[in-house]
């Protein structure tokens, strides 16, 4: 039997407008952000909050999350991890969104791709 599986994660909520980043109990409960009220974002497992100085970083993470794609690897037992890739400068944004428009892809699709062909 796994060990994780008794084990309670608590996980990423985010204001991107605030530059804040918690972590709660994954429940279904609405998380307000302490600074300015409003509802935080589900960013997953496996997010790492940039400094709030860098606006680059913060740009991507705007632009995954406004995808609907989460910093996520979990798996449900806790065993194995595999972190998903995701931009981490609004320059990896801009390019992978070059290549959404140029091959039909959507958003999502475009910010999870690891390699890109040359943008």
């Amino acid at each position: 039997m796994c060990t994780y599986t008794s084990v309670v994660y608590k996980v990423h909520y985010v204001c991107v407008p605030c530059r804040q980043s918690h972590k709660f109990l994954w429940d279904d409960a609405e998380h307000l952000c302490t600074r300015c009220r409003r509802p935080m974002v589900f960013a997953g497992h496996d997010f790492a909050a940039p400094r709030k100085s860098d606006d680059s970083q913060w740009a991507a993470v705007a632009a995954v999350l406004g995808a609907g794609l989460r910093y996520e690897g979990f798996v449900i037992c806790g065993c194995s991890r595999d972190p998903k890739y995701r931009p981490q400068t609004s320059a990896q944004v801009r390019a992978r969104r070059r290549v959404a428009a140029r091959e039909g892809l959507t958003d999502a699709e475009a910010l999870a791709l690891r390699d890109i062909a040359d943008a």
